[in-house]
């Protein structure tokens, strides 16, 4: 398939800026994708479809605050830097996204801090994901860690806010983030609320939790027309052994697995044995699931409203259908759906 294929209209208005007051009463659109029937629901009414025996798979990274912003040496130019992942621990090396990039080379000093008390040293500026910084400081790696995540600010998209407000840092986070190391929300787990759990218990849903930490390149726009040729950014998955026997023993039961997100649909198709079942995992994942495709693993996946032309809209278009999810969207939009991270779900089962 080709990107142009994914493009539709979407007005800023139509992008949520916050979520709804509790968690899991946002709009929740049901596609059944064997016929194309679409119901129109709460997010908490999402266990009507879903029985004793079924399981639930949401990814409990957290996300932490990865937006620095800062200046550079002599010109003071304004730098924002996103972080993406720790390179090394006692070299205070960092793989970052730079804004503007074409204005930082090798050797450049980056200072943030309204005292410049966090310096960078700009190290290399070969890597697809952008540059690797150096940040200068004596201290312990505590008082590192402290100060650096101080400076930062919570990683809510620009094209959702251009500057994020003090009630993202609760917002823009899962009830059961566990896993540093996200730079972006599972935002589909987002919905689910303590009352939504214990009502799963009664009703014998079990809930289980991969690790996937969510890269900007997630976000990164597709710049090639044919998909084949995109290729996504590595990031880090974790699949405990007891999770992969909990899926495994699901479906041999004849129960039903839902992902929770695209996060939890790409990591669970990742490590796929010819037997069709999941296996434990802990290393790197650059999966990236556009029509056709064949799943291994979810019966049914929930997303948020993804943007036009990006691989989370791609993905769920692989597993709901490319027409039936365009119709989908085309009716999200008629009806009011707001899209992104603070938006509404849908469900395909």
């Amino acid at each position: 398939m080709k990107l142009s294929q994914f493009q539709f209209e979407l007005p800023q208005e139509k992008i949520a800026q916050n979520p709804p007051r509790w968690r899991d009463e946002c709009k929740l659109m049901v596609l059944h994708k064997d016929t194309g029937e679409i119901e129109h629901k709460l997010f908490k009414d999402i266990i009507q479809y879903f029985g004793k025996g079924d399981t639930f798979v949401l990814n409990d990274t957290k996300v932490f605050p990865a937006r620095l912003s800062g200046n550079k040496e002599k010109t003071g130019a304004n730098i924002e830097v996103s972080l993406l992942r720790e390179l090394n621990r006692e070299q205070r090396l960092w793989d970052v996204i730079v804004d503007p990039a074409r204005k930082i080379r090798i050797g450049n000093k980056l200072y943030f801090g309204e005292d410049d008390s966090l310096v960078a040293e700009v190290i290399d500026n070969t890597t697809s994901r952008g540059r690797t910084l150096r940040f200068l400081f004596d201290g312990s790696y505590e008082d590192f860690k402290q100060t650096l995540f101080s400076l930062g600010k919570t990683p809510v998209p620009t094209w959702v806010k251009a500057e994020p407000e003090p009630q993202d840092e609760e917002n823009y986070q899962t009830i059961f983030a566990a896993q540093e190391g996200a730079v972006a929300c599972p935002a589909a787990g987002a919905h689910f609320s303590r009352e939504l759990f214990n009502r799963m218990i009664l009703k014998d849903i079990n809930k289980t939790f991969i690790t996937l930490h969510m890269g900007i390149g997630h976000f990164r726009s597709v710049d090639v027309e044919d998909l084949s040729k995109h290729k996504m950014d590595s990031e880090r998955l974790i699949i405990t052994p007891q999770t992969a026997k909990l899926i495994n023993d699901t479906h041999r039961a004849g129960h039903k697995v839902l992902a929770v997100g695209i996060t939890a649909m790409r990591g669970l198709e990742t490590y796929v044995t010819t037997n069709d079942e999941v296996n434990a995992y802990d290393g790197w994942t650059n999966k990236f699931i556009f029509p056709p495709y064949r799943f291994a693993i979810p019966d049914a996946i929930v997303s948020n409203f993804h943007r036009p032309g990006s691989t989370m809209l791609m993905s769920v278009a692989s597993f709901g259908g490319y027409e039936k999810v365009m119709e989908a969207y085309r009716v999200a939009l008629e009806q009011d759906y707001k899209f992104g991270p603070y938006g509404d779900a849908l469900l395909i089962i």
